[in-house]
């Protein structure tokens, strides 16, 4: 009763609402335009001993390692030859100098120089400056002006995570713009097309797609100009936005078509609607808000960030579906909605359909059809168990801008842990810390880190750069031969915390504390992943009671719970299949990467738990109308698969389109996540949903409806106990 009213009331006031909107729309267009300059990919961890060392460089060094620029000097060949050697080093030294001058508060690190096993001669080293990386990557440009190029220099390069994510920003751009307008849009389109022919109808998903995608867009702007907020943020909602903004507003549609199909007024057909259809696209948005929610009391800011903007995606849609979506409905009509044949005359037969007879089939045999999918969705799952994962990477990214250009000069030159370097901080007590058993025990410790396989080179001097000037800090550098993601530098760091340097023996008065990229790599995972199993437990109980309270009934959400693991499982399997074996550059040219970023398995987690039972809610709904109309399950579950069949399969379609714009895209992170976005909506849209369902249903009978009174008050809703009712043959006729 309640939606019936406030439908009334969204379309009696259509015009306010509609106004609303395309403020929302411009608002967020403008917002949207202005979003990629104030993002950032980091990943800090707050506690941890990675996060104090870099807060103790910005307060006693006036630096920060994610706010710094590495500059690399390419000397041209024979240069001390052409260019005196004091003319060469005074060159390059005027260019660094004019490039600190550029940063506020900037400081020039050592420079060191060194050669390439081509024979490539290079000078490098650190402008340093105190701004956080959103702020930093904005001097890009102007700390590469002011460089230019000295006498004797063939080129110069400004890498470092500022100047790599200023560079990465037109590539998150690009593949946006691809993925969207090649891939996803055209797409739906033409599933849309395919849906309702030739009506005006086409356009309601994507007007709404358009509203709720810019004003989750205005909202996201407004968050990261008060928090750090990741640069995939602009990709998750541009792209599942879409994906979920059109299948709601389809699976609305489509059921508007129905109702006007049955011969209903309009107003009443939209009242009809939004009972219904209206009803499971609430509870479905709900699902996937709570996933993403809960990823929000994660202690890292990185994805509570992304959970952040993930949240915001079904909770407009939702706001969306409920006020904006009527009123289209309304303004269309049926002059608007009704062209296509499908609904001259009257509704298919529900009993005669193709997923009718497709739902008998495995009715009669359930236990073999359940066997067969079960064990596909586990044989997808298992590679799961070979999964390694990494906090992130420079590897897979484009190679041909200036910033990696440069990383891989002075990978080449150096090890990839020039870029990233591990720091080790030194604390004794005020003015002690050059006392001589500190430099002894220093010493013993740059002995040991030059002896260690994985370390490249050490940096350890006693200048400004390395002591700060209450003599109470001390920084040791350490460039590693991986990347600051890799199993070995990851290794690395728990080496030098449990043995090298305890063994160097420092004072008792002294603390070390090891920070720089491959520590806070570690400790990112690490915090990821303690938090990760309550976030699963969390997930898990809240979407059984709220699939209790859709379904009316204790074994249908637990069934849908125990599937959507599976589909997870496999969604985690087909990564390392794609990616760590090589599968996905054999058939699409995919990065081929033996590690997934850390966040993906965790964020893929919140997303698909929620996205998954969108289409079991579309469909047990549709069933729970039919057993509740006086059907007996078998007819109740061939009605349903009937009924959604082809508008779910559709609605999957669109959302696989939408996640293959991040698949179709050139960041190894994003396509990852696409990926498994994709497998997982592709799973539940064919496997579980055309086989383990119905034959899972097949199985529990009428167990399948029952809710007993202490459940049906603890979720607030009729029980539905289970009679033994007497049934006579009857025809369904759900609305």
């Amino acid at each position: 009763m309640a939606v019936a009213a406030w439908t009334r009331f969204v379309v009696r006031h259509r015009r306010i609402v509609l106004a609303v909107w395309i403020l929302v729309l411009l608002a967020g267009g403008f917002a949207s335009s202005k979003l990629s300059a104030i993002l950032s990919n980091t990943f800090s961890v707050p506690g941890t001993a990675a996060e104090q060392v870099r807060n103790t460089l910005q307060a006693h060094f006036g630096e920060r390692s994610d706010g710094s620029f590495t500059v690399v000097f390419e000397l041209a060949p024979g240069a001390g030859s052409t260019v005196p050697a004091a003319a060469l080093r005074l060159g390059i030294a005027r260019a660094v100098a004019r490039a600190t001058a550029v940063l506020p508060h900037g400081s020039t690190g050592q420079f060191n120089l060194a050669r390439t096993p081509a024979g490539a001669t290079v000078v490098y080293g650190d402008v340093q400056s105190a701004l956080n990386l959103a702020q930093a990557k904005g001097y890009t440009g102007r700390v590469r002006a002011a460089l230019g190029t000295p006498a004797g220099v063939q080129a110069v390069y400004v890498t470092g995570a500022a100047a790599i994510q200023h560079d990465l920003d037109p590539v998150f751009n690009r593949d946006l713009k691809h993925g969207e307008l090649m891939i996803a849009v055209p797409i739906a389109l033409l599933v849309l097309l395919g849906v309702f022919g030739l009506s005006w109808a086409v356009t309601i998903p994507l007007v709404f797609a358009a509203c709720t995608i810019t004003g989750t867009l205005g909202i996201v702007y407004g968050v990261a100009s008060v928090w750090a907020t990741p640069t995939y943020a602009t990709n998750l909602v541009q792209l599942i936005g879409l994906g979920i903004a059109v299948d709601y507003s389809l699976l609305i549609v489509y059921r508007f078509r129905e109702e006007l199909a049955a011969g209903r007024e309009v107003e009443a057909a939209i009242v009809r609607t939004m009972e219904t259809a209206g009803r499971a696209v609430v509870f479905s948005g709900i699902a996937v808000a709570l996933g993403l929610a809960l990823l929000v009391a994660m202690p890292l800011p990185f994805i509570r960030m992304l959970g952040v903007a993930g949240f915001l995606i079904p909770v407009v849609s939702i706001l969306a579906a409920v006020t904006l979506q009527p009123v289209l409905l309304s303004l269309y009509g049926r002059r608007g909605i009704v062209r296509h044949p499908v609904l001259r005359g009257k509704p298919a037969d529900p009993d005669d359909g193709f997923w009718a007879r497709l739902a008998g089939r495995i009715m009669k045999r359930p236990v073999l059809f359940l066997v067969a999918g079960a064990s596909v969705l586990i044989a997808m799952a298992i590679p799961a168990f070979w999964i390694q994962l990494t906090p992130g990477s420079t590897f897979g990214i484009p190679r041909s801008s200036q910033s990696v250009r440069g990383f891989d000069l002075l990978r080449q030159a150096v090890g990839p842990g020039a870029v990233a370097p591990s720091q080790i901080l030194i604390q004794a007590p005020r003015g002690t810390v050059l006392a001589a058993s500190n430099q002894a025990a220093v010493a013993r410790l740059v002995a040991a880190l030059g002896r260690d396989p994985e370390v490249a080179k050490v940096y350890a001097g006693t200048g400004s750069t390395f002591v700060d000037s209450t003599r109470t800090f001390r920084i040791v550098l350490v460039a590693g031969r991986h990347d600051y993601g890799f199993p070995q530098a990851q290794s690395f760091v728990r080496r030098l915390r449990s043995s090298i340097i305890p063994a160097a023996g420092f004072p008792a008065s002294s603390r070390v504390l090891v920070g720089g990229g491959p520590a806070q790599g570690v400790d990112f995972l690490h915090r990821a992943y303690t938090y990760f199993v309550w976030l699963i437990l969390a997930v898990l109980v809240l979407t059984y009671f709220l699939l209790m309270r859709a379904f009316r009934s204790v074994l249908l959400p637990l069934k849908a719970v125990l599937l959507n693991l599976l589909s997870v499982a496999a969604a985690y399997g087909m990564l390392v299949v794609f990616f760590r074996f090589g599968v996905g550059q054999s058939l699409f040219g995919l990065y081929q990467f033996a590690q997934v970023e850390g966040w993906i398995p965790i964020f893929l987690f919140a997303m698909l738990f929620g996205l998954s039972m969108d289409y079991e809610v579309f469909l047990v709904t549709r069933m729970r109308e039919a057993w509740d109309d006086g059907a007996d399950n078998d007819t109740a579950v061939a009605y349903g698969l009937e009924r959604t069949g082809r508008i779910i399969t559709a609605a999957a379609i669109i959302m696989c389109a939408a996640f293959s714009g991040f698949i179709a895209g050139s960041i190894v992170g994003l396509q990852e996540f696409g990926l498994g976005l994709a497998v997982a909506i592709f799973v539940d849209a064919t496997i579980v949903r055309c086989i383990l369902v119905p034959s899972m249903m097949a199985i529990l009978g009428r167990w399948n409806w029952w809710l007993p009174m202490p459940f049906a008050r603890l979720v607030r809703v009729m029980p539905s106990p289970l009679d033994s009712r007497v049934r006579s043959p009857v025809e369904v006729t759900v609305p």
